[in-house]
């Protein structure tokens, strides 16, 4: 019955063509008025995951504790000084850098959003008011004061003002020697009144002032990495990649399209679906209102391909249904139907294996998830309807002007045909010792899924390789600047004090029981062993409630006789009576004491926050294993108390966790359903539910040989190649069951099993051969990118594509072939469609 009603929908469209181009152009139309609703917004957030998970808890930080020193409405804004042939430190450079402050300041959108500190914090500054004599001179009498010095004046300036007890050293590289009076850089840092619903986003326009008043020095070099910076990065990347990275990929699709097609109008129409399939993918995604976060990354890469795929299919059919003498319409139409039904399964299959997804606890992975099946569905009703409409009216208006419109298919020429033919051959000879050789290459490859290198996201740490720089014209790549200063500030600079850079532990449980502080001293010691804490003179490397109660007991002669009597061991660590020492503290400085120990309204006392400043030089998974470091120092082994790292990389890494546990999850239940799914339609569709489930096996060798591969080749599952592997499951469904749904159809026509095999494997894996070919010739270009993660990401595709290929023409014969022999394929060829040639035989 579904095949009839989808057989009457192709007659339709082959016999309507012109009035089906008109309506699907307008509805299209329709699509396209919707990506203007359309939302790109990311939103995978702390929400998303469990309730203990480190996102979760820097929730609850946000919530129950304000910003480090009470300043939860000021934020940081650094601007670097570099003299690469020069002297940062010299006298004329630290005049400039008070000149170059004055003249920001003159902006009023700085002015206006300054702190009421005095918002600037530089060596220019310390240096300055040194020689002024007078903490609060003007910048002008700053600048008058060094001018008068002599060099011998100047340089006992710089000695007594850099030594390693001033907190001016957090403005300098971490490779400069207190009391030194030469150094290649040195980095001011403006403080801006926020909003407290943001307090971690400095003023749009103030940004913009320190920016373009950067934009102006060259020597010294002046830079920011703020927003602006970040969008003249974004341009120069998007340029970039216009000239070089889509121009060979362009390239190379168009030049394997027209080797394969050899024919300017399949090229053209096959790219047309293409396109209109991606745009009704987000045009439905804006008028449902769902997010296209993700979407916008991985959909037009599945997408595209899938959409390829089928144009293959579709014109590779119809090259072989058409005989010599025959119009257009009547071959169009059979080869049409003769692809729908596996275009049909393998749509179904792969939304099946997508919206597997929605059990992911990540929101954005689920919003893919459906997004993605809405372009598969797009595509799937695209190559049945628009694209034969299309083929057979240019085809028709080519014809009667006299040009021939006759082409051979991909698979029939005589090299290519030895080529996919010899799969057969192998099937023939020695089907069971190529099954057993690809079930062990699957599993050994399965078996390397823990060993895989887990990174939350690719750093990039290298500059782009000279070769690229130096390609000719336009294709030259422009390395941006803030590349190369990004890179530098990674190595140079290490986090300062300056309320940036801090990563917390929540520490819940029973915080007033005795020896609470003292695992907070172990958890402080285990900072700055691993190194992770930024440990040097005039940085609070670590607050804590420790740290605070030792700062106010300095200061606070009663607050300190507290202490001392809640201090057992006499190791300066209150370790008993603690309900008393907060107690006291909330009394003396209550401020202080909110920003490390929770009190509620009734007095009890709910948990604790350590605040590390961590080295902004290490990777954000060092980070965050070095922090869980900190946090399992501080537990204790009764469960008394329970500490939590939840500083950004911590967070991260924990949604690395929860979306590869939920990958593999998907990816074991997309293979459940699409088995039960295939047995189920091949059952009812050919009369043979086994059928279904030898095309399910080489999908699972697909993913096991592709992690495999992932593991020798040493790419990293970070975020995005772990969202990728549902590429793997989409592209091996599309693969096996072009191929066993062709199987099938030969059956009927062909007396034996292997002449029906060598049918299916040359005319089908052509096709197969063409899409493979195309689409991994687009994301071979991806490597050009400098970027690691987009670099993992083509070669991710790549895998796949191949590893799926491969499998389908070389595995997958073989187990049709030992299927054949077992199972009773006469219900299969009586139930199956006649195909090209039987059909131009009547």
């Amino acid at each position: 019955m579904v095949r009839d009603a989808l057989d009457r929908c192709i007659d339709a469209v082959t016999t309507h063509n012109r009035i089906v181009i008109v309506v699907l152009l307008l509805l299209t139309a329709g699509a396209v008025a919707g990506i203007g609703n359309l939302d790109t917004s990311n939103q995978a957030g702390s929400g998303d995951v469990g309730e203990t998970t480190p996102a979760q808890k820097a929730d609850y930080i946000a919530d129950n504790y304000g910003e480090p020193g009470g300043e939860s409405n000021v934020s940081a804004a650094p601007v670097y000084v570099r003299h690469e042939d020069g002297n940062a430190l010299s006298r004329a450079a630290l005049i400039e850098s008070l000149e170059y402050q004055q003249a920001v300041l003159d902006n009023d959108s700085v002015s206006a959003a300054l702190a009421d500190d005095g918002g600037v914090t530089g060596v220019a500054n310390v240096v300055g008011t040194r020689a002024a004599e007078d903490p609060n001179a003007t910048r002008e009498e700053r600048i008058a004061a060094l001018e008068s010095t002599d060099d011998d004046e100047y340089a006992a300036l710089l000695s007594e003002s850099l030594t390693p007890e001033s907190g001016a050293l957090s403005l300098l590289p971490q490779r400069y020697d207190p009391g030194s009076t030469t150094a290649e850089s040195h980095r001011m840092v403006f403080r801006f009144e926020t909003d407290g619903a943001d307090s971690a986003g400095v003023p749009s326009d103030a940004q913009r002032a320190l920016y373009e008043a950067a934009q102006d020095s060259d020597e010294p070099n002046y830079f920011t990495l703020g927003e602006h910076a970040v969008g003249d990065l974004n341009q120069q990347m998007t340029a970039n990649t216009t000239t070089l990275i889509l121009p060979v990929a362009l390239a190379l699709i168009l030049g394997i399209l027209a080797f394969t097609y050899r024919d300017l109008v399949d090229v053209v129409v096959g790219m047309i679906g293409v396109v209109v399939s991606i745009l009704w993918m987000f045009g439905i995604l804006g008028w449902l209102g769902i997010s296209a976060g993700m979407t916008m990354i991985i959909g037009p890469v599945m997408i595209a391909g899938l959409s390829i795929d089928f144009g293959f299919h579709v014109f590779m059919r119809y090259r072989e249904q058409r005989g010599s003498d025959e119009g257009i319409r009547p071959p169009m139409t059979r080869s049409v139907r003769s692809v729908a039904v596996a275009l049909a399964l393998v749509t179904v299959t792969t939304a099946i294996g997508f919206l597997s997804n929605v059990v992911n606890p990540v929101t954005s992975i689920r919003d893919m998830a459906i997004g993605i099946t809405l372009g598969v569905v797009s595509a799937f009703f695209i190559f049945v309807t628009l694209v034969p409409a299309l083929k057979i009216s240019i085809d028709g208006l080519l014809e009667r002007v006299g040009v021939d419109r006759h082409k051979q298919p991909l698979g029939y020429g005589s090299y290519l045909g030895r080529v996919l033919g010899g799969s057969v051959t192998l099937a023939k000879r020695a089907a069971p010792v190529v099954i057993v050789v690809a079930l062990v290459a699957g599993s050994a490859g399965a078996v390397a899924w823990p060993a895989l290198e887990q990174e939350s996201f690719q750093q990039r740490t290298e500059s782009v390789a000279d070769w690229k720089t130096e390609l000719p014209g336009p294709m030259a790549w422009e390395e941006s600047a803030f590349v190369e200063n990004q890179l530098y500030v990674t190595d140079q600079y290490r986090s300062s004090n300056d309320g940036a850079g801090r990563s917390a532990v929540l520490i819940e449980g029973t915080v007033t029981a005795d020896g609470t502080l003292q695992r907070i001293d172990e958890g402080s010691d285990t900072a700055r062993e691993t190194g992770v804490a930024f440990d040097q003179q005039g940085v609070e490397s670590v607050r804590s409630p420790l740290s605070v109660i030792e700062a106010t007991a300095a200061e606070n002669d009663s607050f300190a006789a507290t202490v001392d009597s809640a201090d057992a061991d006499d190791d300066g660590v209150p370790d008993r009576n603690l309900e008393s020492v907060y107690d006291h503290l909330f009394e003396v400085a209550p401020a202080a004491a909110g920003q490390v120990i929770e009190r509620t309204d009734d007095g009890e006392y709910r948990s604790l926050r350590m605040l590390v400043t961590v080295d902004r030089g290490d990777t954000y998974d060092d980070r965050a294993d070095d922090m869980q470091s900190v946090a399992t120092a501080i537990e204790d082994g009764d469960g008394d108390l329970t500490a939590t790292a939840a500083g950004p990389a911590a967070v991260t890494q924990a949604e690395l966790g929860e979306v590869t546990g939920g990958i593999l999850y998907v990816l074991l239940l997309a293979l459940g359903v699409i088995a039960v799914a295939l047995i189920g339609i091949y059952r009812l569709s050919e009369g043979s539910a086994t059928l279904g489930a030898v095309t399910v096996v080489p999908i699972a060798l697909v993913a096991g040989l592709v992690i495999g591969s992932m593991s020798l080749l040493e790419v990293p599952l970070t975020l995005l190649t772990a969202l990728l592997m549902s590429l793997v499951i989409g592209l091996g469904i599309d693969y096996n069951i072009h191929l066993s749904d062709r199987f099938a159809q030969e059956l009927g026509r062909h007396g034996g099993v292997y002449d029906a095999l060598e049918a299916a494997v040359v005319g089908t894996g052509g096709a197969l051969l063409g899409s493979t070919l195309t689409s991994s010739a687009a994301f071979l270009a991806l490597l050009l990118h400098p970027h690691p993660q987009l670099q993992s990401l083509g070669l991710l595709v790549v895998l796949s594509l191949v590893t799926s290929f491969l499998v389908s023409v070389l595995v997958l014969p073989s187990m049709l072939a030992l299927w054949a022999r077992y199972a009773d394929v006469t219900g299969v060829a009586a139930g199956a469609e006649p195909t090209a040639a039987s059909a131009g035989d009547d």
